[in-house]
């Protein structure tokens, strides 16, 4: 929790990662770049509020701005290693930067929990804001131009033109964008880990299913 006398240093740390990021992160990746980091950090915020400010706001920040600061393409064979990667090397950079050290262990626990791939469990209250608010980039109209985003940056199709769906042929998220939404995205939105992020993913599930029938209906 944060009382109202640590917004100063809360927001000279989050003036000193941007600073950071913008001088030694320059990421090629506009799924995963600093934009990204905001998104995640006022996502995770606003559902602390929902939930009572019970979590670490500190914690919250430092997670958020570093939990892909190292982040291996999602077709690397390596993939599921990528939060683990980054807990590291966001201790190092806090570590540098004279972020609290008795603060590292819960900010390395929270980027390692975060990922879907890496499919650990969150323990903390921070760990879990960390994951739900990342995992809500994957939902709503974020959601949306991120998953086509990615999809054309790996020379996928957008969708099957003969069977969209997938009635007749297995889903296949390596070939086409649109199987990604029944592979994965909606079922991210089953996977949030507080009631204030149950709540967001499903309207932000709801997006992406009304564009998938607008969609069909085009077709």
């Amino acid at each position: 929790m944060t009382s109202t006398q640590d917004i100063r240093s809360l927001t000279q740390w989050q003036d000193e990662l941007e600073r950071y990021l913008e001088q030694h992160h320059q990421a090629d990746d506009g799924a995963h770049d600093i934009a990204h980091f905001r998104r995640v950090w006022r996502t995770a915020r606003a559902l602390n509020a929902a939930e009572g400010h019970q979590a670490d706001e500190r914690v919250l920040l430092a997670a958020a701005y570093l939990h892909d600061i190292i982040s291996l393409p999602k077709n690397h064979p390596e993939r599921h290693l990528s939060s683990r990667l980054a807990a590291r090397e966001a201790e190092r950079i806090l570590a540098e930067l004279g972020f609290p050290a008795g603060l590292l262990p819960a900010v390395s626990h929270a980027i390692e929990a975060h990922s879907f791939s890496a499919n650990l469990p969150a323990q903390s209250l921070e760990a879990k804001l960390i994951q739900d608010a990342d995992r809500m980039e994957a939902l709503g109209a974020i959601g949306l131009a991120r998953v086509f985003y990615t999809s054309g940056r790996l020379g996928r199709d957008l969708f099957d033109p003969y069977d969209p769906l997938a009635e007749r042929r297995p889903l296949d998220d390596l070939q086409y964008a649109l199987d990604h939404f029944f592979v994965k995205l909606y079922k991210v939105a089953d996977s949030m880990q507080t009631e204030a992020g149950r709540q967001l993913a499903r309207q932000r599930r709801r997006y992406l299913e009304e564009y998938v029938e607008q969609l069909l209906g085009e077709l």
